[in-house]
């Protein structure tokens, strides 16, 4: 007879799990009827979004909820979204990751890019044109820079913190340090000759915004040459609010981890077939690029 109780006890509590565990995927789809989903401007945005589409196409299919993309404006519109909790999943720049956690936003970094080589990380360049005199940033003397944005790390602040180790302060050695909103934008700056130097973001000589802008005829990629090459950076986060539910987040991370074995053609897309399947990652892989974050405002308040 104990014996009896005790599976009609479990069978009953097995019943419970059964029905409890729909209940609670039904609430959080009905806290949660649009996923936002925003893209820090590496890229314009009809390029963002033809990159991106058929990826959350498969998003949908797989988190079983409405996500919506949006190309951010610049890097502080995601860091600003995730803080006021708008922005359900970021894809960020590490710097912007780093800054976002410095600002106190309740967000989690769940995966990030895998390189081709299997690498998880990519260097900041300098560009010039390729018929211009220089060969070293030593040459550029008076000469006008062109950046990303204050919160991209390749594009503002690793190059920031590689000029200072070379003992050049840009608002003293430069005769003009321009932002230009987007990693394509500056590409496009030092081409019409705007700017006589760009920061930008590079993986190998295959990998590259340069690459991709070549691919899509925007530039020619033999148009422009590397003067410097940082040391190696950590890839960029994607991330999630700290306080979704639980069953939700490894919805959206699973799907993220299963992309390349579930819709191998939205997941090429991102990356022109270059990357490997999506890699976990923790806060802890960015504790270095805080470190860079904290050196750069030390300048800024420096009026470096």
């Amino acid at each position: 007879m104990l014996n009896r109780r005790i599976v009609m006890a479990g069978a009953a509590a097995l019943g419970l799990v059964a029905v409890s565990l729909p209940a609670v995927a039904q609430d959080w789809k009905a806290r949660y009827p649009e996923l936002v989903f925003a893209v820090v401007p590496a890229e314009n945005a009809s390029g963002v979004m033809d990159r991106w589409a058929p990826f959350v196409r498969y998003l949908e299919r797989e988190i079983g909820t409405k996500v919506t993309i949006r190309v951010a404006q610049d890097y502080a519109a995601v860091i600003e979204g995730q803080r006021a909790g708008q922005i359900h999943i970021g894809y960020h720049g590490p710097a912007s990751y780093a800054r976002a956690r410095m600002t106190g936003a309740q967000i989690e970094p769940f995966a990030m890019d895998v390189n081709a080589d299997g690498s998880k990380g990519y260097y900041s360049v300098f560009y010039v044109k390729a018929d211009s005199p220089f060969q070293k940033i030593e040459d550029l003397r008076g000469k006008r820079l062109g950046l990303v944005d204050p919160n991209s790390a390749s594009g503002n602040n690793v190059p920031r913190h590689a000029l200072d180790k070379m003992g050049i302060k840009p608002q003293e050695f430069f005769s003009n340090v321009v932002y230009t909103g987007s990693h394509e934008n500056a590409v496009i700056a030092l081409g019409q000759g705007t700017v006589d130097v760009a920061a930008n973001w590079w993986n190998t000589e295959a990998d590259s915004n340069l690459t991709r802008m070549a691919n899509k005829n925007m530039v020619k990629a033999s148009d422009f040459r590397i003067i410097f090459r940082s040391d190696l950076i950590v890839n960029s986060p994607y991330t999630y609010l700290s306080n979704m539910p639980q069953d939700l987040k490894d919805r959206i991370r699973n799907a993220w981890l299963q992309a390349h074995m579930k819709d191998k053609e939205a997941f090429d897309r991102l990356s022109d077939g270059k990357n490997r399947p999506f890699d976990t990652t923790t806060h802890e892989a960015f504790l270095p690029i805080i470190e860079v974050n904290q050196f750069v405002d030390r300048l800024r308040r420096q009026g470096s």
